[in-house]
């Protein structure tokens, strides 16, 4: 389960992150680009994913925490419940989106969610 605060604190974890309004609804934005909300109606996230393919596979594989309403059939969005979510999964989630939106300058800072996972850079060896 992910509390409200707990969403809340990973969703503005994330450099750029910031609250806001999208489409009349309280949201957090990324660079002034949607990035996620609490929908109040049914006490989900809304979760922007790579594509369309990639949200019917997270629906098919756990369809207690992922699901989606009509408005959303036709969008690479997935809705998952706070109740059934954990944290783990909706940071990584959230990750992914802010990979796909940020600028790249930012995203191979080691402060970055990107770049605290980023692998060592290799070094070239002598005699090579």
């Amino acid at each position: 389960m992910v509390s409200k605060a707990q969403y809340e604190k990973i969703s503005l974890s994330f450099e750029g992150a910031e609250k806001g309004m999208s489409y009349g609804k309280p949201s957090f934005l990324l660079f002034k680009k949607f990035f996620t909300r609490l929908r109040d109606e049914d006490d989900s996230v809304v979760l922007i994913v790579g594509s369309i393919d990639e949200r019917d596979m997270l629906l098919e594989v756990d369809p207690a925490v992922f699901h989606i309403t009509s408005h959303y059939k036709d969008y690479p969005a997935v809705l998952a419940r706070l109740a059934k979510a954990d944290t783990k999964t909706l940071r990584g989630m959230l990750e992914l989106h802010w990979r796909r939106i940020a600028p790249k300058r930012l995203q191979n800072k080691p402060s970055s969610p990107a770049g605290s996972h980023k692998r060592g850079k290799k070094t070239k060896r002598a005699g090579r």
